[in-house]
């Protein structure tokens, strides 16, 4: 049944926005999750940097290929049956992990990773309009930031649930050729927790689809087939061509941030490895925080914009020169509060999450600013550039396996920041590309 949202009274739309802000905890805990899982598969399947990157590539790359089919999917079935379709894919995806991990073959870990990436595509194309539109228009900025940390917090906390369940037992051996009968063991880790979460996904599919989540108003065919005809004029804006750009080599770079520290912890034989995708979702979220904060009363997106830049530009020099042997940081901020001694190269990393938190919330207006009818068009186009986050690591893993070694890699953030301070000082403002 079809309902009309914005005549409802906000006290109707509390069980909706719950239910919304719960999926909006699962995407970020099954994305943050490779965080941890990266590393953990390199370990078990003795992958270089390059193959473990592909794990990364395999599951990001999906948004490239089911974004528009996931659009086309949810204007067929409607949006509460297009999240509980999402979730029964990532429930599959979940199961995939299985024989997965009890073959230990490399290409069926991919393949689950690139069905979790679609399953998470289709959830999420599903549930962000809700966000918007269960609600007044007033807020919605409120209701989108909220959403956001609960995204990000589920990063913090989903290293910490990957290790309690899998990890538990095997840190010592971070940094020693591991036996087979350990390797074996380490594989069967997986099996338990990815089947619970693949029971607990389905159930809470089956949930919503039985739950009173009311129906959003389906969009006109003949508006969507206009749009197509659109995305020609929208990409010969400037501002809006090089603010896909600039959400492509922003979301690379929050990847690799996010999920390839793990990897560089284990590199240097940190025995917490699994938990270092949590220390740059902290700082993210605290940069999220501190935006909604700050911005439009003290600093405006422009300039926020190129503050995240020049900072994400400075800590990318300090990771790739930086002293693996240096706890300057970590004896200054963390062990005084009881916390981990991490080299200061980690440290630099995790505070990437600073630099990007903001990055995607200052992009969106920017570039679609004066769009007009096109602005539907340009935000599919924006959404498009998540595809990123399937490449920087891929290079990250091309530059790792070079003679810059794991460190060096990192040097492939320096042109992704300079692009994105480049829009931020004047790629934005332009109209004409002459």
């Amino acid at each position: 049944m079809e309902m009309t949202i914005t005549n409802d009274k906000p006290k109707s739309n509390a069980l909706p926005m719950a239910i919304v802000a719960v999926l909006f905890f699962i995407l970020g805990f099954a994305t943050w999750l490779n965080g941890s899982l990266m590393p953990y598969l390199k370990q078990i399947l003795q992958l270089s940097p390059f193959q473990a990157s592909l794990i990364l590539f395999s599951f990001y790359i999906a948004v490239t290929f089911t974004a528009l089919p996931s659009a086309t999917i949810i204007r067929k079935i409607g949006y509460k049956n297009g999240m509980a379709l999402g979730m029964a894919t990532m429930m599959i995806a979940g199961l995939l992990f299985i024989p997965a991990a009890q073959t230990q073959i490399f290409a069926l870990f991919l393949f689950a990773q690139l069905v979790m990436g679609s399953g998470i595509t289709l959830l999420q194309t599903a549930v962000n309009p809700y966000v918007v539109r269960l609600g007044p228009e007033e807020s919605a900025a409120a209701r989108i930031s909220i959403m956001g940390i609960l995204n990000k917090g589920a990063g913090v906390i989903a290293p910490v649930v990957f290790t309690a369940l899998i990890l538990s037992g095997f840190q010592e051996h971070s940094a020693e050729v591991l036996t087979q009968t350990r390797i074996d063991e380490m594989a069967n880790s997986l099996v338990m927790p990815y089947l619970g979460m693949a029971i607990f996904i389905g159930l809470l599919g089956f949930a919503v689809k039985k739950s009173s989540l009311p129906e959003l108003p389906s969009e006109d065919d003949s508006e969507e087939a206009n749009s197509k005809g659109h995305i020609k004029e929208a990409l010969s804006h400037p501002s809006l061509a090089l603010g896909v750009l600039t959400i492509f080599f922003y979301v690379a770079v929050e990847v690799i941030a996010g999920d390839t520290i793990g990897t560089f912890a284990l590199s240097l034989g940190v025995e917490n490895y699994s938990v270092m995708t949590s220390y740059t979702m902290i700082c993210m979220v605290v940069g999220y925080i501190l935006g909604i904060f700050l911005i439009p009363r003290f600093i405006s997106q422009q300039k926020a914009l190129t503050v995240s830049a020049i900072l994400g530009l400075l800590l990318s020099l300090g990771v790739v020169f930086g002293d693996n042997n240096s706890y300057a940081i970590a004896n200054a901020v963390l062990v005084p509060f009881g916390g981990a001694q991490l080299p200061d190269t980690l440290l630099l990393i995790a505070f990437l999450g600073l630099a990007n938190a903001i990055v995607w919330p200052a992009v969106f207006p920017l570039a679609l600013s004066g769009m007009g009818k096109l602005t539907s068009v340009g935000s599919a186009l924006l959404v498009m550039g998540i595809s990123g986050g399937a490449f920087g690591p891929l290079f990250w893993g091309l530059a790792s396996g070079s003679s810059f070694g794991q460190q060096g890699g990192y040097i492939v953030m320096l042109p992704c920041y300079a692009f994105i301070l480049f829009y931020a000082l004047k790629g934005h403002k332009m109209k004409s590309w002459k």
